[in-house]
C-alpha cells in the first residue's frame, strides 16, 4: 500500500477509542483501544464505544451457542457436562478427568480430538503439570470439552466424525443457524478458531443479543439449558482462578464468557448485557474493562474490584496498574 492510500485509509477510520491505560510510577506507558456495548434489560443499546456494528471474531465467547447447537442435534448434556462443553477451560485435573470421562461415555478417544495439543491454560496448573513430567496433550487443551460433545454428537447422529469441524458439515452448519438467531443477524464471515473449530463473525451488538437471549430463554429450550448449566457449573467453564468463574458465581444470575484477543460477553438475568473486545488483543485490560463496564450496568459488588484488579510490578513491588478509562 502506498503512503498516500495508507493515508486516505487512516483518514477514513478513526481509532477506536482508549478503554484502558497501562499507569506505571503515576505515568502512562500503554494504552489499550477497543469497541464496547451496553444493553438495557429492554434490549436498547445503553452505551456504544467504538464501532459496535462492525462484525469481529467472538472467538471462545461463541462458545455458549456451540453447545446449543449439539443439544439442538440431539446430545443430551447436562450439568458440569455441559458447562464443559461451553468452556474454555484451565486444564485443570478435573477439566482433564470430566473430558476423558465424557469421551469414554461416548465410545470415543482422545484420539479422535481435532483440537491441538497443548499445556494447561491456568499459570499454577501448567507449572503442576509439567514439575510432573507431562508434555502437551489434546484433553488439555483448554477447548477439549467442546470437542468432545461435538464428536459425542456426531456419533450419536451418524454424522462423519473425520471431518466434524469442517464447515459444511452437519453440525457446523447447525451452530451456524443458532448462532444467526441468538445474534438477530447474519453471519459476516467465518473463520477457523485456534482450536481448528469454525468461527462465526458477528457484531458486538449481536454478541450482547446473543448472551441476552440465552438468560431469557425459555425453560428447557437448548440456549437456556446452557446458560443454567454454565451459571451453575462456572468451574467447569473457565477454573479455579478465573474471572468468569468469579462473576458467575457472586453476581447471580450472570452469564459470563471471555475469548481470546480479549473479547467478553456477559448477560444479567434481565437482559441487560455487554460485549467487548480490546482491538490489539491485550488479555490485561479485560478485568479493568469488564469490571468498569458491570459498574455502568449498576453492579455493585464485591468480586468487581477482584476482576479489575491488575497490577504492575517493579521489582517485588506493586507500582502500577491497568485501569479503565471511560
Amino acid at each position: 500500500m502506498s503512503e498516500s492510500a495508507a493515508s486516505v485509509l487512516s483518514a477514513s477510520t478513526p481509532a477506536p477509542p482508549v478503554l484502558a491505560e497501562v499507569v506505571r510510577s503515576g505515568f502512562v506507558e500503554g494504552r489499550h483501544r477497543g469497541s464496547l456495548v451496553l444493553l438495557g434489560a429492554d434490549g436498547s443499546v445503553e452505551l456504544a464505544l467504538g464501532d459496535v456494528t462492525a462484525p469481529v471474531f467472538p472467538r471462545s465467547s461463541n462458545k455458549p451457542m456451540q453447545a446449543a447447537g449439539v443439544l439442538r442435534a440431539g446430545l443430551d448434556l447436562s450439568g458440569e457436562r455441559l458447562a464443559l462443553a461451553a468452556a474454555s477451560h484451565s486444564g485443570e485435573v478435573f477439566h482433564r478427568d470430566l473430558v476423558h470421562k465424557m469421551l469414554g461415555e461416548h465410545g470415543l478417544t482422545p484420539a479422535q480430538l481435532q483440537c491441538p495439543p497443548d499445556l494447561p491454560l491456568d499459570a499454577e496448573e501448567r507449572e503442576t503439570y509439567l514439575a510432573a513430567g507431562a508434555v502437551r496433550d489434546r484433553v488439555t487443551m483448554n477447548c477439549s470439552g467442546k470437542h468432545t460433545a461435538m464428536l459425542a454428537v456426531c456419533a450419536l447422529r451418524g454424522w462423519p466424525l473425520e471431518s466434524y469441524l469442517d464447515p459444511e458439515h452437519p453440525l457446523q452448519r447447525l451452530i451456524h443457524t443458532v448462532v444467526e438467531e441468538a445474534a438477530g443477524e447474519q453471519v459476516a464471515a467465518v473463520g477457523t478458531d485456534g482450536c481448528g473449530a469454525p468461527l462465526m463473525a458477528i457484531s458486538l451488538t449481536g454478541l450482547a443479543r446473543a448472551y441476552r437471549a440465552f438468560v431469557l430463554a425459555a425453560p428447557g429450550s437448548a440456549e437456556r439449558r446452557v446458560a443454567d448449566a454454565m451459571r451453575a457449573h462456572p468451574e467447569y467453564v473457565a477454573g479455579t482462578r478465573r474471572p468468569d468463574t468469579w462473576l458467575m458465581r457472586e453476581i447471580p444470575g450472570a452469564l459470563s464468557k471471555m475469548g481470546a484477543e480479549a473479547v467478553q460477553a456477559v448477560a444479567l438475568p434481565d437482559g441487560r448485557a455487554l460485549a467487548f473486545k480490546i482491538d490489539d488483543g491485550g488479555l490485561r485490560a479485560l478485568g479493568p474493562v469488564l469490571a468498569r463496564s458491570l459498574t455502568l450496568l449498576d453492579i455493585d459488588s464485591p468480586v468487581l474490584p477482584r476482576i479489575a484488579h491488575t497490577p504492575l510490578y517493579g521489582g517485588t513491588e506493586q507500582v502500577g496498574e491497568v485501569r479503565a478509562t471511560f
